[in-house]
């Protein structure tokens, strides 16, 4: 698990058909976003990835080996706030949010190849499984051989595709003496400052002591990017009295705990839910 490191509705009866409820979850996201970029929509796990990815150079640091885990517990947080997921509703025998399944609510389609096809890796399996379990089959950190068909491959390569389609990133190939690989410059500077800038103001003039008054996306990708071990490069840019507060706000959030704040806020659980499975590995 990562640390944080410092410098030196209702009723039945008026219950929504599934398409109408997936196109609401999606308005939803939409207005969260609202003083965000209206050109370019990103998902949590391309955010994260823009995030991990050195400018220039175009790959992530080749020390970080918690990016992989960090993406797939994006996809879940994402398709639950599509309104494509849930957790199992909370009973008196499993209270705890590592204890509970992840159920489908809705098949409909993303239109995101890798959030679909997660989509159908949920609805295929024959009993449920936990966020944990499912962070874990989709990183392909099995020692089921037939739980291995549920592994997500190339994930990073098929997002930073999805953001060289998107006009953030390009393609570079370059070569590292005994081999030659891809790589993802950024290309569009404006978007990753844009997203900095957005997780920087929410650590500081924009903080509210309250992650029940967090907009929810926000809320998730710091949670996401502590889990990929990137937070520290949304900071790295602050004057240093201004990165302690941001770092010492970051580790303060992070560091309560999901149980207790996971019933606060409506729509936030599976949130809370994959920052314990982090907390737990």
């Amino acid at each position: 698990m990562t640390t944080l490191t410092r410098r030196g509705r209702g009723k039945n009866s008026d219950k929504k058909p599934d398409g109408e409820e997936d196109a609401a979850a999606d308005r939803d996201l939409n207005d969260e976003d609202a003083n965000d970029s209206k050109d370019i929509r990103l998902t949590l796990m391309e955010e994260v990835l823009l995030l991990g990815l050195k400018d220039k150079e175009g790959y992530t640091s080749f020390w970080n080996d918690c990016i992989s885990s960090g993406l797939r517990g994006g996809i879940l947080i994402e398709l639950a706030l599509r309104g494509r997921i849930q957790l199992e509703p909370l009973t008196m025998r499993k209270k705890r949010l590592l204890d509970r399944k992840v159920f489908l609510k809705s098949d409909a389609p993303t239109g995101d190849v890798l959030l679909d096809e997660t989509l159908r890796h949920i609805k295929a399996t024959e009993s449920a499984e936990t966020v944990q379990t499912w962070i874990e089959l989709l990183t392909g950190e099995t020692w089921n051989p037939f739980k291995l068909q549920y592994q997500l491959r190339n994930v990073r390569e098929r997002i930073a595709k999805n953001l060289v389609e998107k006009g953030i990133l390009t393609t570079e190939k370059q070569n590292f003496l005994l081999f030659d690989m891809t790589t993802h410059p950024v290309s569009n500077a404006t978007e990753k400052q844009r997203l900095v800038k957005k997780l920087q103001e929410s650590m500081l003039e924009r903080w509210v002591n309250d992650p029940c008054r967090m907009d929810r996306r926000t809320l998730a990708l710091l949670v996401l990017a502590h889990a990929s071990d990137v937070l520290e490069n949304v900071f790295a840019s602050l004057a240093d009295d201004k990165y302690d507060v941001a770092m010492n706000r970051s580790k303060d959030l992070l560091d309560l705990d999901p149980e207790v704040e996971a019933p606060k806020a409506k729509g936030a659980e599976m949130i809370w839910a994959v920052l314990a499975a982090f907390n737990k590995s």
